[in-house]
C-alpha cells in the first residue's frame, strides 16, 4: 500500500512543487492582483498564482524546485511595474 500511494505521489508530482513568496512593493488595489497573476499565467512550471495586498506577498505555486529562477521571477514583476524585495523558497 505504501508503495502505490508513493507512486501515485510520485506521479502527480506534488512531493516536487515548490511554493515562492516575493516580497513586492507597488501592490495597491486589485488590478495590480489582475496584472501580476496575468503577468505569470502561462508561465512554464507555475501552478498558481496568489497575491495578498495586505501582507504585499505574492505566493507563486511551481512543478518543481528551482523550475522558475529569481531572475525570471524578478523580469517579470518588473515588467509588470513592481519592485522585488525578498524571494524566499519553501
Amino acid at each position: 500500500m505504501k508503495k502505490l500511494l508513493f507512486v501515485a505521489l510520485l506521479m502527480s508530482g506534488s512531493i516536487f512543487a515548490e511554493t515562492v513568496k516575493v516580497d513586492v512593493n507597488g501592490m495597491v488595489c486589485s488590478m495590480c492582483i489582475q496584472g501580476i497573476k496575468k503577468k505569470f499565467t502561462g508561465v512554464d512550471h507555475v501552478t498558481s498564482v496568489d497575491v495578498n495586498l495586505d501582507t504585499k506577498v505574492v505566493t507563486l505555486e511551481t512543478h518543481g524546485k528551482n523550475d522558475v529562477t529569481d531572475e525570471k521571477i524578478k523580469t517579470l514583476m518588473t515588467e509588470a511595474g513592481y519592485d522585488v524585495v525578498k524571494i524566499a523558497r519553501q
